[in-house]
């Protein structure tokens, strides 16, 4: 992974920081962004500290411009330019898991889910395109509430069945691989902290990025399963 550059929104916390790690680990180029910019420093310091190549940028996926800085830098943090990851894992959930139901929902929550979960990936994917390198790859970070009725999880659970559909329409209208990862529940602040330990689950992104036949991911939803029937 040596000549790839990374980029993860949401890089400095849950899956994203993971992934991050995961990437920097393997020799990657990566770079992060999120909207605590302490949070951002932090991540790239530790990321250099172990050894890794690291830059970040202080970024609203709700701000395009922002969006547009980020993937800027991205392009020129490589030594051969461009980017050839791009992960979209920024989101957001306001409320409990199963304790939150439409008909409850504040208008300012549907906004913020919609702007950030929804929106926020298509920005992150539309602003990436100019850069993106031949073969690059877009994963969306997701769950089965975007797919499964399930009571109490409101404009939520919406919001990633926009992102799902939004990550579907590039696929199916640009040249590059872009496809959804879903990796079960997974321990962060969106989940209460219940679930798998990000970490344990990095290594699939890293899969989906560098090893995965394009055909497997592109305008799909990719499971545990189907990745570790693949790894095995």
């Amino acid at each position: 992974m040596d000549e790839l550059t990374v980029v993860i929104t949401g890089g400095t916390r849950g899956i994203g920081r993971a992934v991050a790690e995961a990437f920097a680990e393997g020799g990657a180029t990566v770079v992060v962004g999120a909207r605590d910019g302490d949070a951002v420093a932090e991540t790239v310091d530790t990321l250099e500290a172990a050894g890794g190549v690291a830059a970040g940028v202080r970024t609203d996926v709700r701000d395009e411009l922002d969006l547009e800085r980020l993937v800027e830098t991205a392009s020129r943090a490589g030594e051969t330019g461009g980017i050839d990851v791009v992960v979209a894992a920024a989101g957001v959930y306001h409320g409990q898991p199963s304790a939150t139901p439409i008909d409850d929902d504040s208008y300012a929550a549907v906004d913020d889910h919609w702007q950030i979960n929804g929106r926020g990936v298509f920005a992150t994917i539309r602003e990436s395109l100019p850069h993106l390198n031949d073969g690059a790859r877009v994963l969306v970070p997701t769950g089965s509430i975007a797919r499964e009725t399930k009571p109490g999880y409101g404009s939520y659970a919406i919001s990633k069945a926009t992102a799902e559909a939004v990550a579907r329409g590039f696929a199916a209208d640009t040249d590059y691989t872009v496809g959804c990862l879903d990796p079960g529940q997974i321990a962060t602040e969106l989940s209460g902290g219940v679930g798998r330990d990000p970490a344990s689950i990095a290594e699939m992104f890293v899969w989906a990025a560098t090893e995965a036949d394009p055909e497997t991911i592109d305008g799909a939803v990719v499971g545990l399963r189907e990745w570790k029937q693949a790894t095995r």
